[in-house]
């Protein structure tokens, strides 16, 4: 690992430290572990999926949108790496999609539809239980370093670390009362990013960052920020201004 590396993989789990320290939302925290992911991991994107109370897939953060529907669809067919991942509980490697017709024929056309050549997906674990899945999906042919695969994992557990606490490790209904919540908050800036993008005719890319740019700089969590946008407490227009003022946004806005 070079030093450069080295600096940044430090720099990573500071940042992420701090943020789960300071008590950032969690899907916040996870969406920059799936950018973190990307950056360190030199893959094109990553994208992490979580079970729900019934054992239900969910995508709860993403590091661009094209990997978002790649996940989705993967849900919806119920065929994919990841969804293999979680069920087996261990990792699932395809260094080159195009062989893997005959095991995923939907998931291996719309990724390689996107773009996609190789999918790498790692478990979430708390002790003997998965929690979801860490899918890191990379444009060029090919397995992950050894390295990589372990800086991957480290960092799946840190996405673990941020859903639950210590207390709940011993407590499973405190488990899925805290995973429900991270799925209720990502249903929440879902719909205000859908929100923004409308009103802004922006992309969602767009509506997350200008969302992600007002929370932080209003010292509020990101799930709080979207639910008051959702239930109109709080005005998008506000909030597409403050991005034009911050430089998130050049205008006009329409």
């Amino acid at each position: 690992m070079t030093h450069d590396r080295e600096r940044s993989v430090v720099g990573a789990f500071v940042g992420l430290a701090n943020s789960l320290v300071d008590g950032i939302d969690t899907v916040d925290v996870l969406s920059g572990l799936t950018a973190d992911c990307a950056r360190l991991l030199g893959i094109a994107s990553a994208g992490l999926l979580l079970a729900d109370g019934r054992g239900v897939l969910h995508v709860v953060a993403a590091s661009s949108e094209r990997t978002r529907n790649l996940e989705l669809f993967q849900l919806q067919r119920e065929q994919g790496p990841c969804l293999d991942c979680y069920r087996e509980g261990s990792a699932v490697t395809a260094a080159d999609l195009s062989q893997e017709a005959d095991r995923w024929p939907q998931f291996v056309a719309a990724a390689t539809a996107a773009g996609f050549a190789s999918v790498h997906a790692l478990p979430l674990r708390l002790q003997d239980k998965v929690l979801g899945t860490l899918g890191l999906f990379g444009t060029e042919v090919g397995p992950l370093k050894d390295d990589d695969v372990i800086l991957g994992q480290a960092l799946a557990h840190v996405a673990t670390v941020a859903l639950v606490s210590t207390r709940a490790a011993t407590d499973q209904s405190v488990v899925t009362a805290q995973l429900q919540q991270a799925l209720n908050s990502r249903v929440l800036i879902e719909q205000s990013k859908g929100l923004l993008a409308q009103l802004g005719n922006v992309e969602m890319h767009q509506a997350f960052t200008v969302l992600q740019r007002y929370a932080r700089d209003n010292n509020e969590r990101l799930s709080e920020v979207a639910r008051q946008l959702v239930t109109r407490e709080l005005n998008g227009r506000r909030v597409l201004d403050h991005a034009l003022v911050k430089g998130v946004l050049s205008g006009p806005i329409s």
